[in-house]
């Protein structure tokens, strides 16, 4: 590699193409504010008239999953250990299996507009209010990261301003999704993915000109054993296995296709259950695709650097930063052409943050403001829901200031951010720096080697490790849901069968409250 030539910065091409995506965002929002006679009723503005069709309704699902968390964390964690992320493409045929054949059945049938309308229909007002709540807090954390993260990752590597890019990217998404609702948020979606797969293209086209080939790049990941596809060890501790990856990624993102609103407000949005169907499976080949361009990402970074690790070489402050060094590295001589990267990144964001914004607002319209107030018009439901999306983009954008204290891109748990596992769970590979025109030793590699991976700003350091530390807080995060699911259920079976009545075995489950509601 080119060790002494230095990585280039960011040129006014590049700023004009952010830019653009910016703008052609928000233009979007616009059209769709006056299209079709505008937003007139609260299911226009959140439901886009439940008019929409398999395609596009597919792509906005994919362009939220590729947030910039995808698009800079992934690569990195290819690059750190190993290609067994790519099992993930079994799990996401799991996921959307289950979401079209179960859930969306029921949800579709129901006619609902908030997942926990279901809620009150199976349980109580109750219950329904409870997950209404923790979805709104756990959707404002989670959208403050996605604003946040990604832009001091791109500050810290283009200079790109910080807080510039949290605040633009928060307004716009705000603007458009204020503006033109679902189906503002669903056709941006669109124009995203395109700029996420030319700025994913453009890295993988020119790394392989630049390393000699993809043959060279598989050659260099397989000397450095990044091309580690199978590891069956059931030891849930571990936090990459084939068993954590199906068995936990599935439940984990069966939370998400499943039950979440952000997602499933956008595919019973389809004009009909088939068109739903349609686009949760033609979702799954954007899924695969992007899983794909991520892994490659992750594998020319693995190239590029292999003998002169940027971050144990200090030219990087955390592993989120590695692939836009590696872009301002090898597409120097291409004006326009980081600044198509940083799109690509910001197009994920932008993707999340609206559906989130638009989510936001539909529960807090359905759950919280019409059961309270049923007099209320749909055109004043649709004034409220823009109101309210308004309200959650600020709020969004408010919480983007708290995100610094979040840990690393791909996990967040309190336990393992406060006490991260060992390197002996995290199984990082070797980074090495014998080429770097450096004086940093082999200790230097080793000890960046073996950094945990979180590195949150919580961590507790020189504390004597105890057996939960090692064991509980070592548990693979993508366990964390399957637990949840577990002990909910084991709960909810032994309060039911010690508090429900006792009922007639012969008298039929159709003439208990509710069910009749239910498909």
């Amino acid at each position: 590699m080119e060790a002494a030539r230095g990585i280039g910065t960011f040129v006014v091409w590049d700023y004009l193409v952010f830019a653009a995506m910016l703008l052609i965002s928000a233009v979007i929002g616009i059209y769709y504010a006056f299209a079709g006679g505008g937003q007139q009723t609260s299911k226009d503005f959140l439901m886009g008239g439940r008019s929409m069709t398999a395609v596009p309704v597919a792509l906005s699902l994919t362009a939220s999953f590729m947030s910039a968390i995808t698009v800079l964390g992934t690569p990195s964690e290819i690059y750190r250990f190993g290609a067994i992320f790519s099992i993930f493409a079994l799990t996401y045929f799991f996921v959307v299996v289950i979401s079209a054949e179960v859930f969306l059945p029921v949800f579709y049938k129901l006619g609902i507009t908030s997942t926990y309308e279901y809620l009150e229909l199976r349980f109580n007002k109750f219950i329904r209010l409870c997950g209404t709540i923790l979805f709104i807090v756990q959707t404002i954390l989670y959208t403050g990261i996605v604003i946040y993260a990604p832009a001091l990752a791109l500050n810290q590597v283009t200079g790109f301003d910080l807080w510039g890019a949290v605040v633009a990217t928060g307004v716009v998404c705000t603007f458009y999704c204020t503006m033109g609702g679902l189906k503002a948020v669903i056709w941006t979606d669109v124009f995203q993915v395109g700029i996420m797969v030319a700025g994913f293209a453009s890295v993988i086209i020119r790394a392989s000109v630049v390393q000699g080939g993809m043959s060279t790049i598989l050659s260099d990941a397989n000397n450095g054993g990044r091309l580690n596809f199978w590891n069956f060890d059931p030891n849930p501790l571990q936090r990459h296995t084939f068993w954590t990856i199906i068995i936990g990624g599935t439940f984990t993102w069966t939370s998400i296709y499943g039950v979440n609103q952000s997602q499933v407000q956008r595919y019973i949005s389809c004009k009909s259950r088939f068109h739903a169907k349609m686009s949760l499976y033609v979702n799954l080949v954007g899924l695969w695709a992007i899983l794909i361009c991520s892994v490659f990402c992750g594998l020319a970074l693995y190239s590029r650097y292999h003998d002169c690790d940027p971050w144990t070489a200090k030219k990087v402050s955390a592993p989120d930063q590695l692939m836009p060094y590696m872009v301002l590295d090898i597409l120097q001589d291409y004006p326009g052409l980081p600044g198509l990267f940083v799109a690509c990144a910001y197009s994920g964001t932008l993707s999340t943050v609206s559906s989130s914004i638009n989510a936001l607002a539909a529960v807090t319209v359905e759950d919280l403001i019409k059961p309270s107030f049923r007099s209320l018009s749909e055109r004043s439901l649709s004034w409220i829901s823009q109101g309210t999306s308004v309200l959650y983009g600020l709020l969004c954008i408010g919480m983007a200031a708290l995100a610094s204290l979040m840990g690393a891109l791909l996990q967040v748990g309190i336990g393992a951010q406060l006490y991260p596992p060992l390197p002996v769970r995290t199984l990082p590979l070797s980074l090495e720096t014998f080429g770097c025109n450096t004086t940093y030793n082999v200790t230097n590699s080793l000890a960046t080697t073996e950094m945990p991976f979180s590195t949150s700003a919580f961590q507790i350091y020189n504390v004597e490790r105890t057996p939960l530390m090692d064991n509980w807080y070592s548990l693979s995060y993508l366990y964390f849901s399957t637990v949840g699911t577990l002990v909910t259920v084991l709960v909810g079976i032994i309060v039911s069968l010690l508090t429900a009545p006792m009922l007639d075995p012969l008298l039929p489950y159709s003439n208990t409250p509710h069910s009749w509601r239910l498909p």
